[in-house]
């Protein structure tokens, strides 16, 4: 897995520890979510969820209670079969209230299965069909240049939806228009419906490939929240071309049970697996809780 650093200030324990809260609490989300249908695309939402833990935190500009605020950023999940994951993250932010997620699924809910602007708070495009997303990204973009705006755009993408000619079509465009209003974010997960990516359509180098359209480049472990943070803190300041961020995810991450689980893209869940889901969650998320505050009182 290829990484990088730099040359900012270390963020906070404080900091950390309260967007690990976040991820945990965004992954309970999704659990309890996944068992109203007893399956479902749980593994992305677990590994995208400190990805999203961070956006929603600590990277966005937005208003909670005015979800259409003329100068917020705007969140694009062009991979619709993320939507709960993203639910997940709206409830945590403040954007859906949290009893809401019980009807995810469910007949006349603002919450499909799929992502649906129409619907949702939150949702800023419809997902469905993979290669749109930053199409829409750069057209979002070029609109607020034109309005003289200061918001950014964010199009959460999957290694997936690189097999889309589209997508690329786009990167060149944004690389084009001098596009520095835009950051796409990569899941990289290595698993699509039809099997491991690399099998499927080989996009490595990916770096190399976003490098060469023209766009900033960096690759980090996207489940590693102290990487990510100082990531988007590093690309706070870029300005002169589209950015993209990499992240190295795991399938599952937080379950164990979850993160080797055979045919994950789509994951089908036991009734009984669910709770001792949410306990080796929990556990997990203490052990790494106890961990940061030793640091931490170290450090002091």
């Amino acid at each position: 897995m290829s990484t990088q650093a730099f040359a900012t200030a270390a963020p906070s324990t404080d900091r950390l520890t309260a967007l690990e809260d976040s991820a945990y609490r965004i992954r309970m989300h999704a659990l309890d979510m996944g068992e109203t249908q007893g399956q479902g695309y749980i593994g992305q939402a677990l590994g995208v969820a400190d990805l999203l833990a961070v956006v929603y935190k600590d990277v966005l500009n937005h208003r909670p209670d005015d979800p259409e605020w003329p100068g917020r950023d705007r969140f694009l999940l062009s991979i619709g079969h993320y939507a709960i994951a993203l639910y997940a993250a709206l409830a945590e932010a403040g954007v859906l209230d949290v009893a809401e997620l019980a009807t995810y699924g469910s007949d006349d809910s603002r919450l499909p299965m799929s992502g649906m602007a129409s619907y949702t708070p939150g949702m800023e495009i419809s997902g469905g069909s993979l290669g749109h997303g930053l199409g829409v990204a750069a057209g979002m973009a070029l609109g607020l240049r034109h309005q003289g705006s200061g918001a950014r755009v964010y199009n959460l993408l999957s290694d997936g939806e690189l097999d889309e000619g589209s997508t690329w079509e786009a990167a060149l465009a944004c690389a084009h228009h001098g596009l520095d209003n835009v950051t796409a974010l990569v899941d990289v997960n290595a698993l699509q419906a039809d099997g491991p990516t690399k099998g499927v359509l080989r996009t490595e180098p990916v770096t190399a490939k976003w490098e060469a359209f023209g766009w900033h480049a960096i690759r980090v472990d996207g489940n590693d929240i102290g990487a990510l943070v100082a990531a988007f803190d590093s690309l706070r300041g870029h300005r002169g071309s589209p950015a993209v961020l990499i992240c190295d995810t795991r399938i599952g991450c937080g379950v164990p049970m979850l993160e080797t689980r055979e045919k994950a893209h789509f994951m089908r869940v036991e009734e009984h697996e669910w709770q001792l889901a949410r306990k080796q969650l929990t556990d997990r998320h203490n052990r790494g809780s106890a961990g940061s505050a030793s640091v931490g009182s170290q450090g002091k």
